[in-house]
């Protein structure tokens, strides 16, 4: 059985042993100090805490609000979310990133309604066997929902314990995580659990952030190791670096009359169920040799679908990935008509006017969102 390492015990024992105890230091803080008026404090239903918690994973709260708001005017409970295509979830979702979430949100909500009658468990352990939801999320919803006393670990909570107790290991690391997890759930106050929760949350949002931490309006910082050593910019230790590949993608932009044509990505990998650009040849790793567009091929590829009256380059761009950078680079070809083929079921034709409104990952929306405002085109 793992228990908290000896070292890390007595630092938190030792550390607040002349008054209250962290719990209640962060209670205290967030009471007064903490952020009370985000959308999903309102009204803190197992939905909407849920909703919040997914769209919230690796995303910051600035972008997360108009896409929360937007889903709940469109699927104001979970039944509604469950009955809903999954297409219109992906099309609510598409610029928010990381799709799997939203595939998994759509997944969850329907297991919700068929297991569990739309009523979201108050059990940590039951909530996460549902899709998407791992054991931090699940205990903030029902910290948050229920008042379960449960331990979270988000980003910013290992970053706060980490300057606060001195760990000097990167705390991705599986033996880290696994202290981690212990500590927190030793730290866990006896009252005022959604307070605590919360306060963690805005401590690393809005004081022990990243970089410039603001120490002194921490209530921990009189124990904070990171503090007392000027550790701050060096904890926690950051995630060993990997050489981050680069990748090329040809996208032909087949046009009749100012329509476009999009094709149906696969449900699962990068922009998995988006609409997108087709691809030739797919995402391709790069090299140092000058990458020169096949507009050859995109001229064969767009006679499938209309009669190709001429083709142009676009400027290329970048977009980049948690894992690697995609160098895209678009080419116009122009027809005069569409042929039957463009009815094949993954194939589908629209407006750049329309980006807006459809499924379209950021760098496909920006791309025909500059079609629109580029009359030169």
């Amino acid at each position: 059985m793992t228990v908290l390492n000896a070292e890390l015990a007595a630092t938190a024992a030792s550390f607040f042993s002349d008054g209250p105890s962290l719990g209640d230091r962060v209670v205290q803080w967030q009471r007064v100090h903490g952020r009370h008026d985000l959308p999903w404090q309102k009204n803190r239903t197992a939905y909407r805490v849920w909703l919040s918690e997914i769209m919230l994973q690796q995303t910051q709260v600035t972008a997360v609000i108009p896409y929360y708001e937007r889903f709940l005017q469109r699927f104001p409970d979970v039944f509604s979310l469950a009955a809903a295509p999954v297409e219109d979830v992906m099309a609510l979702w598409a610029g928010l990133g990381y799709y799997t979430r939203a595939r998994n949100l759509h997944r969850c909500a329907q297991e919700v309604v068929a297991t569990y009658q739309g009523e979201f468990p108050a059990d940590p352990a039951l909530l996460q066997g549902l899709p998407g939801i791992g054991r931090s999320t699940a205990a903030a919803i029902s910290a948050f929902s229920y008042g379960t006393r449960a331990a979270i670990m988000d980003g910013n909570v290992k970053r706060v314990f980490a300057r606060v107790f001195g760990i000097r290991e990167y705390p991705g690391n599986k033996p880290v995580e696994d202290q981690l997890w212990l500590l927190a759930d030793s730290l866990l106050p006896a009252e005022g659990i959604d307070a605590y929760t919360q306060g963690l949350m805005d401590l690393g949002a809005t004081v022990c952030t990243r970089s410039k931490p603001v120490c002194m309006l921490c209530p921990l910082q009189p124990h904070c190791v990171a503090s007392r050593e000027q550790l701050t910019a060096e904890l926690p230790v950051r995630k060993p670096k990997k050489a981050v590949p680069s990748k090329r993608v040809l996208m032909p932009v087949v046009m009749v009359n100012g329509q476009v044509l999009l094709e149906q990505r696969p449900p699962s990998g990068i922009w998995g169920g988006l609409l997108s650009l087709p691809e030739i040849g797919g995402m391709q790793l790069a090299d140092d040799a000058l990458f020169e567009p096949d507009t050859n091929a995109v001229s064969a590829f767009a006679e499938k679908f209309t009669e190709v009256q001429s083709v142009r380059l676009l400027p290329d761009f970048e977009h980049v990935f948690t894992h690697f950078r995609l160098q895209i680079f678009p080419v116009i070809a122009e027809g005069s008509r569409w042929l039957p083929q463009v009815a094949e079921s993954r194939y589908s034709i629209a407006s750049p006017e329309q980006a807006d409104t459809l499924a379209l990952p950021a760098p496909v929306r920006s791309l025909l969102t500059t079609l629109v405002q580029d009359s030169s085109l």
